[in-house]
C-alpha cells in the first residue's frame, strides 16, 4: 500500500513517537522508510554543529530502523521545515507522511505545530498526525 513511507524529524520526543509509529507501518507495508531532518535555514549557529546534529538525529532514527531490518533512506537537507516539506514529499517520492503534531519549538498550548500543519494543508499523499 505505502512503498515509501517518510519521517521528518528534529530529534524531539514527539518526533520520536512518530519515528516508532512510521517504522512499524513501514514494517508492516515492507516500505522503505525516508526519514528527513531539515537544517532550517533561519537558524544561525554554526553550520558545522546544526549539520551534525542533523546528522546525529538520522543515525538514531537509522539505528531503530535496522533492527526492524527496514530498507532507509536519510535525507539531511537546509530550508524551511515550514515551508518545503510538500517539495520534500515530492523530491523523496514518498506515499505517507508520518510527522509528530509538535517539534522542539512546539508549545503545548498550541493545538498544532507550525510544520505539521503545513504538511496537512500542502502535502498531496497521507499524512499521518502523531499527538
Amino acid at each position: 500500500m505505502f512503498e515509501r513511507v517518510m519521517v521528518p524529524t528534529d530529534g524531539s520526543d514527539f518526533a520520536a513517537r512518530s519515528e516508532d509509529i512510521a517504522i512499524e507501518i513501514a514494517k508492516k507495508f515492507n516500505s522503505t522508510l525516508v526519514v528527513v531532518h531539515v537544517i532550517d535555514d533561519k537558524l544561525i549557529y554554526p553550520f558545522e554543529v546544526l549539520e551534525d546534529e542533523g546528522k546525529s538525529i538520522l543515525k538514531k532514527v537509522r539505528e531503530k530502523a535496522e533492527k526492524e531490518e527496514l530498507t532507509i533512506e536519510e535525507v539531511l537537507l537546509v530550508g524551511s521545515p515550514t515551508h518545503d516539506m510538500e517539495k520534500i514529499v515530492k523530491k523523496t517520492e514518498s506515499d505517507l507522511v508520518v510527522i509528530g503534531t509538535h517539534g522542539k519549538t512546539g508549545l503545548e498550548k498550541l493545538i498544532l505545530g507550525s510544520v505539521a500543519e503545513s504538511a496537512l494543508k500542502t502535502v498531496k499523499v497521507p499524512v499521518l498526525l502523531v499527538k
